[in-house]
């Protein structure tokens, strides 16, 4: 059993046993998320599996203070925030950093039957792609104001109250009052046009007086009702002296460096695709960028809302849409999700979204995030997953060719039975009486040999078929008897004398039989080669499978052969790379690929003696049964009795 719990001593029940315990206790297991239960006195009653592999928490730290544990202690003010929690049956949160990853934590209350709170349930949800996607933005944003500033004359965006809105490094250094402006600015905000640039002298200090020549525009933005116009200030006060001719083609240059700018941004979001927006909860108002509507394939400057965005969400995905709207309007904190559209065309775009929220002084809710069109990745994904499918199928295809022998052996031989078998039954019939009773029983020995003879058919015939992944719960140890079954004649071949420790009861794990006996047949037939040209000791072969920690199986395969050269040792499970004179140099890529699809693990080890050992470790069921760790052993001798 994965998931750790015990039972406190104040009474908290929920988590004694029963047929609702063992329910629970699975459905925790399938959760991704790491989940921790305290209690008052903040002692650890349980966690998941999720919990055991991200925190690194052991059966051994259920019991302990949480202050004990070196992942919770490193939480701040964890044993106060869970106080809190206790007395207000609220919940509360908090930020989480262990090592590179981020998480946000969350203390709700754990509550009986009568509703009385006995302790904290925490859960950690990892924010860290997330961060790092915000911290993009900001970077981009940051990279906006970066070339804004770069631009010599100030400039500074004022909204209908002619209140400053943003403004460029200019613009702040030389800030002054512009009383004797603000009868224009506001007709100007209250119209809607522009007008013509105004010279104004102004004394700055340390500096005497500079002429200025003041010029705005009002600014469009898509969605939002609120006007706002960009003031622009050129110091004029060099020209005026030197009575230069060529103010307007400076004006012209400082325009252009400007437009510049704002080009530099919309291609790198185009390069990308990557768009940005803004959503202000409160009012529904949403501002897209130039390529989020491209992605979207909307005429640019139309107006946006939830409900023309929902009509382009893919129809499944839109319970996801609302879920996440939802969310947003209630926590007020940063997000991430993944969805798809469906286009006018029928076709699929994938999109990857992160956004911000942040509050004003007046505490209205306000995203900014992007969306990235990620549809190419996802179908390159595909395309590699499939690919990878295909080489699988070729390398079990190419292993056929060594075990034909092997094959004919295995066939010829239960043929014999069920020919001698026939002929001693009809010898039986036409005795004189006929001898019925052993007539039956030859019968049924011919029965058994037609029944071993179709076997070995349909392990052939499972190893070429070519079929799509099928997940089932598989029994290595079975499946390891059945592939030493094919291979038994080509080790006798080559004089290897097997010996299979297979644990008693080993738990099954979930995934393709087929792609796992192609697995563990390719490991024999390496350890098999590696060992035909060694000829001063005994060529073993040894192939054990056994528990790996409380939730893993693994299979290990030493044999006694040449071993491996130290510089081979990283290139081993490249594709292509083999130290066979006739191989293809596909069969280890394809079988790392395979375990690795199992959320599993193949490597290989040098031996302290003479050979090399390969394994691999692969996750077991949930909940697997608590057995002993008896190993059956059989005899060192070139055959193998499945």
């Amino acid at each position: 059993m994965t998931t750790q719990c015990v039972t406190p001593n104040d009474g908290w029940t929920g988590f004694q046993g029963g047929t609702a315990t063992t329910d629970l206790i699975d459905i925790l297991d399938t959760v991704d998320v790491p989940i921790v239960v305290l209690r008052r006195d903040f002692m650890l009653v349980c966690f998941n599996k999720a919990a055991a592999g991200v925190l690194r928490l052991s059966p051994s730290d259920i019991g302990r203070a949480s202050r004990d544990i070196s992942v919770l202690a490193g939480l701040p003010r964890l044993e106060e925030q869970c106080g809190q929690v206790i007395a207000s049956g609220g919940e509360s949160r908090a930020d989480f950093r262990d090592g590179e990853k981020w998480f946000v934590v969350r203390i709700s209350p754990y509550t009986t039957g009568d509703r009385q709170v006995t302790g904290t349930v925490l859960t950690f949800t990892n924010v860290t792609a997330f961060r790092a996607s915000i911290d993009q933005v900001i970077y981009e944003r940051e990279c906006t104001k970066a070339i804004l500033n770069t631009v010599a004359d100030p400039l500074v965006v004022l909204n209908a109250d002619q209140r400053i809105q943003s403004g460029n490094r200019a613009f702040y250094t030389m800030f002054f009052q512009l009383a004797s402006l603000r009868t224009q600015l506001k007709k100007l905000l209250a119209g809607g046009h522009g007008f013509q640039p105004v010279e104004v002298d102004h004394v700055f200090p340390g500096e005497g007086q500079r002429t200025l020549i003041l010029a705005a525009r009002p600014l469009s933005l898509p969605g939002h009702s609120e006007r706002r116009v960009l003031v622009t200030f050129q110091d004029i006060t060099a020209r005026k002296q030197a009575a230069a001719p060529n103010d307007l083609r400076a004006i012209a240059e400082r325009k252009e460096e400007l437009w510049r700018s704002e080009a530099f941004l919309a291609e790198a979001q185009r390069l990308s695709l990557t768009g940005s927006f803004s959503w202000r909860v409160t009012t529904d108002e949403i501002t897209w960028s130039a390529q989020l509507y491209r992605i979207f394939e909307f005429d640019q400057g139309m107006p946006v809302t939830l409900e023309l965005i929902a009509t382009r969400v893919h129809p499944e995905d839109i319970p996801l849409l609302y879920e996440m709207i939802e969310r947003a309007r209630g926590a007020g904190t940063d997000f991430e999700y993944e969805l798809r559209l469906q286009m006018p065309d029928q076709s699929i775009k994938y999109l990857h979204m992160v956004a911000h929220g942040t509050r004003d002084q007046d505490g209205r809710l306000e995203y900014i995030g992007a969306v990235q069109d990620v549809t190419a990745r996802r179908l390159s994904e595909q395309a590699l997953g499939k690919a990878q499918s295909e080489l699988a199928h070729v390398a079990r295809v190419t292993t056929l060719s060594t075990l034909t022998a092997s094959i004919a052996h295995e066939v010829n031989q239960p043929l014999s039975g069920i020919i001698t078998n026939a002929s001693t039954c009809l010898r039986m019939l036409d005795a004189d009486p006929p001898n019925v009773a052993g007539a039956r029983e030859t019968a049924q020995r011919t029965i058994r040999d037609g029944n071993r003879a179709s076997d070995v058919i349909a392990r052939v015939r499972a190893l070429v078929t070519k079929k799509e992944w099928t997940t089932e719960s598989v029994d290595l140890n079975e499946a390891t008897r059945e592939v030493i079954a094919l291979s038994l004649s080509e080790l006798q071949r080559n004089q290897v004398m097997l010996r299979a420790e297979l644990v008693s009861d080993l738990p099954h794990v979930t995934g393709d039989r087929v792609q796992l006996q192609q697995v563990i047949l390719n490991l024999l037939r390496n350890a098999s080669d590696a060992m035909s040209g060694v000829d001063d000791r005994p060529r073993q072969l040894l192939i054990r499978t056994e528990r790996d920690g409380g939730d893993r199986v693994r299979v290990t395969v030493r044999d006694t052969g040449v071993g491996i050269e130290p510089q081979a040792m990283d290139k081993l499970f490249d594709a292509f790379y083999t130290t066979k004179s006739g191989g293809m140099g596909i069969g280890l890529s394809v079988s790392r690929s395979i375990i690795e699809r199992h959320h599993g693990r193949l490597w290989v080890e040098q031996n302290d003696g003479p050979g090399a050992t390969f394994v691999f470790s692969i996750l077991a069921n949930p909940l697997p049964r608590r057995v002993s760790e008896n190993r059956q052993e059989s005899p060192s001798i070139p055959r193998y009795d499945g």
